[in-house]
């Protein structure tokens, strides 16, 4: 069996990532699950072999693979609750973030500049960026990063003006690597939408689903894992429809209606 408990993996996370991990694995036992990983990989390798594996036990993935690409394909467990402003009942949004000594006030000054995003299958990169320019002048061009930090470092670099960061993991640089945000500003919040959700393999069984969520509920509840949910921003669990997940369709919708960042990939 296969897992990856964590999207917001980074070195400086990664001794709280292996903790927490170890504290699930003990709740889902006594949760009566079996064959539960001894660890959870990180997030390099293809996350998309991981995420259809047939021998996947838990991971995370953006709500963007789960409405596309995995559709039908994986099982949604439930999504989890930061303690990040705008995180409120299983939400996020994100940061669209400029260099403090830019000219760049708010979206209305992102026309002809560069922007910078993680990747095409990113709500919170992509998806909430096209979102959040509706009506708004386009980017003069677009700089695909692979990696919200690497994003990060474009603004802060100069190789691009704007970008749009997961508003979780803009609150994890500020705590980990405050240095790689200080020379930047928040310029604008997107729209929200359901977190990153937990998911599991297609045809897991209800019991076994059951029991997955007992065990991060029980996790999420147990004292002796307060600090390690405060090293990973997390507060809570909710257990929400699939359908919930339709708000980041209906964006993309309306940006795709406006002709928001219209992109030819041929």
């Amino acid at each position: 069996m296969r897992a990856m408990i964590s999207m917001y993996d980074m070195p400086e996370r990664r001794p709280a990532i292996e903790v927490w991990w170890a504290g699930l694995a003990r709740h889902w036992q006594a949760a009566g699950l079996r064959d539960v990983p001894q660890t959870t990989r990180m997030t390099d390798g293809d996350l998309y072999e991981l995420w259809q594996a047939p021998d996947l036990f838990i991971a995370q993935t953006c709500g963007y693979p789960l409405t596309h690409r995995l559709k039908d394909r994986v099982t949604l467990v439930a999504t989890p609750v930061y303690t990040v402003d705008g995180c409120a009942g299983g939400s996020y949004h994100s940061v669209i973030l400029a260099r403090q000594d830019s000219d760049v006030r708010s979206v209305d000054d992102v026309a002809g500049k560069v922007a910078a995003f993680n990747g095409y299958d990113s709500q919170s990169g992509w998806n909430a960026l096209r979102h959040s320019l509706i009506s708004k002048g386009a980017p003069a061009r677009i700089l695909e990063t692979g990696g919200h930090r690497k994003s990060v470092a474009a603004v802060r670099e100069g190789r691009a003006d704007v970008a749009a960061i997961d508003c979780v993991t803009y609150a994890g640089l500020r705590q980990l690597a405050p240095q790689e945000v200080a020379s930047l500003r928040i310029i604008a919040r997107s729209a929200s939408a359901p977190a990153l959700p937990f998911v599991t393999r297609r045809d897991v069984t209800p019991s076994d689903l059951e029991k997955l969520r007992a065990g991060l509920r029980a996790a999420m509840a147990d004292p002796a894992l307060a600090e390690t949910r405060a090293a990973m921003l997390l507060s809570g669990l909710e257990v929400v429809p699939l359908q919930a997940y339709d708000r980041l369709l209906e964006m993309e919708r309306e940006a795709d209606r406006a002709g928001s960042l219209v992109v030819d990939h041929s």
